[in-house]
This record gives C-alpha cells, sequence and structure tokens, in this order.
C-alpha cells in the first residue's frame, strides 16, 4: 500500500537523497548523469516525433504542445525510477547546504559533474536521431519543425530565457518532491506527469531538454532538404542563420540554466525548508552517509515544524 509522505516528511526524504547524491563517486555520477542526459532527450525527440504535423500548423499548434506535454514525462519517469542523474532535479541539494548539511564544495562538485554528463547524454541521442534518419520523417517535417523549435529557443532574449527557465524548473523540482511522496512506481509516476505536462505545454525551458532541442536543430539545418522544408513552415532564412553553436552556448544556454537554479531553488528548496522551519547544523563536521543525516534531520526540526 502506498504511503504518501506530508510536505514536512517530503523535505526531509529530500535532504537525506541531497546527501546521497552530494557524496557520490565521480564514476558512478558521470555514467548516471550522461544516462539523464539521454532519458530526457528520449522524451524529448519523442515528444517531438508525436506532435510534430500538429506543431507544424498555427492551427493546430495548441494541440500539439498539448501531446508532446503527454509524452515528454517519460524522461524524468526514467530518470526517477530507472535510476538517474539530472542538473535541474539536483538544484535541490542547495537545501541541504543551506539547512548546514552538505557543503557548498559537494554541492558544486554534483552540478559540474552532473551538467556535463547531461550534455554528453544529451547530444548522443541528437547526434543518432539525426544519423538515423529520423528527421525525415513526415516529409522532412520533422526535422523542418526541429528546426523551429530549436530557432525559437535560440532567438530568446536574455530576460525571457531567464524568466522561462525560472517558470520550468519550478515544475520540475516540484514533480520531484511530489514524487518523494509516494512509495509505489504508479504513485511516482502519476507525481511526476502533470507537473511536468504542464511546463512543455507553456513552453517553458528546461536547460537539459535544450542540450538535445537546439543541437539537433543544429545538426538539422546542415541538410539543406530540411531546411528548405523549415523555411516552407515560416522559419526564416534570418532565424536560420541565428541558430549556432555561439548562439546556443552563448545566449541560451546560460540563462536558461540560471533560471533554472533560481526556480528550483529559491521557490521549492528554500521555500518549503522556510515553510517547515528546519535548523542548521550547529557545529560539527559535514554528514557523509543518508542514514547519519536523516538521524540528524530528525534532531533538526523545529517544535511547531511537524
Amino acid at each position: 500500500m502506498d504511503k504518501i509522505l506530508k510536505p514536512d516528511e517530503i523535505l526531509e526524504a529530500s535532504l537525506v537523497a541531497a546527501a546521497d547524491r552530494a557524496n557520490s563517486g565521480f564514476v558512478k555520477l558521470l555514467v548516471l548523469a550522461v544516462l539523464g542526459g539521454a532519458f530526457i532527450a528520449f522524451g524529448a525527440e519523442g515528444s517531438s516525433f508525436a506532435a510534430y504535423g500538429l506543431l507544424a500548423e498555427p492551427s493546430t499548434f495548441g494541440l500539439g504542445k498539448a501531446l508532446a506535454g503527454a509524452i515528454f514525462p517519460v524522461g524524468l519517469i526514467l530518470v526517477v525510477i530507472a535510476g538517474a542523474e539530472l542538473f535541474t532535479g539536483n538544484v535541490l541539494i542547495a537545501g541541504s547546504v543551506a539547512a548546514g548539511r552538505v557543503s557548498c564544495g559537494g554541492l558544486l562538485r554534483n552540478w559540474g559533474i552532473v551538467y556535463i554528463g547531461n550534455f554528453i547524454g544529451a547530444m548522443l541521442i541528437a547526434w543518432f536521431i539525426v544519423v538515423g534518419g529520423q528527421l525525415h520523417s513526415g516529409a522532412d517535417l520533422l526535422g523542418a519543425v526541429t528546426i523551429k523549435i530549436a530557432a525559437g529557443k535560440a532567438s530568446l532574449s536574455f530576460p525571457a530565457a531567464l524568466v522561462l527557465g525560472i517558470l520550468c524548473n519550478w515544475l520540475v523540482c516540484l514533480a520531484v518532491w511530489l514524487a518523494y511522496a509516494s512509495s509505489t512506481v504508479t504513485g511516482k509516476i502519476a507525481a511526476i506527469f502533470f507537473p511536468i505536462m504542464v511546463f512543455v505545454l507553456s513552453g517553458f525551458e528546461h536547460s537539459v531538454a535544450n542540450m538535445y532541442y537546439i543541437p539537433a536543430g543544429i545538426f538539422a539545418k546542415a541538410d539543406p532538404a530540411l531546411a528548405r522544408a523549415a523555411m516552407d513552415i515560416g522559419v526564416t532564412q534570418q532565424q536560420i542563420d541565428g541558430l549556432t553553436w555561439a548562439s546556443f552556448l552563448g545566449k541560451n544556454l546560460p540563462p536558461v540554466t540560471l533560471g533554472n537554479i533560481i526556480g528550483g531553488v529559491v521557490f521549492v528548496s528554500f521555500a518549503y525548508i522556510a515553510a517547515y522551519g528546519l535548523k542548521k547544523r550547529n557545529s560539527g563536521p559535514y554528514v557523509t552517509d543518508a542514514k547519519s543525516l536523516r538521524d540528524e534531520i530528525r534532531k533538526g526540526w523545529t517544535d511547531d515544524g511537524r
């Protein structure tokens, strides 16, 4: 039977998981991060494949986003259930730093390794999709929509990318947060599905997903047939020319990543710590294992925190 955790218990569970992640070995972190990037990319490419015909037409665009939103959650479901490391979920480790349970060095080490691993995994899937010829599906329409999606992301202003990144990871971290509440696979899947569906439907920006979407579009525009198909659905030559590695790495990824950090840290992790009054450690070394951390957390609640 599914035991549903209360919000304060979810906070405890998230801090225990954060300590485990912050103290994982390099090889384990990197391998699981590559898998995490690949899993999110699978969700991204699958959602594009399901909805490209609808996304290509203004009259059916909203329906296409809804269909894409129904497919994309498989990425985070794989991360949570199969087991992987995802940068956007791991921003929640900042809560353990604020509570004095994990060091800043442990946080930055985890974020750095996982971010790089996610990039490798997402890029790998983008390359496989291109080499496999999948973007020529639907008489090149899937490739055209892939270019359109990537060009739209690459052309975002810094403020827009930042805000859309905040909104995205507010929902993504809530999906992870809700998954902690359930002890069953079915419950975790249901908890993940709806927040992720809303983020995709709303067009918010996810840094790891963009590690698939934009490289896939850059690869696609190098194919003249796909570039022509993109122009046929309204993508301008200027937009295609603006879709570059420089615009991806310099214009889109930094503000989206920063927004993702703010969304998860401020509006989920710090918000719940503030609400439930978790005390900081007063002294002593940082906890290095989940069992010790669990004991410390139980001591750390304020009298009115339960």
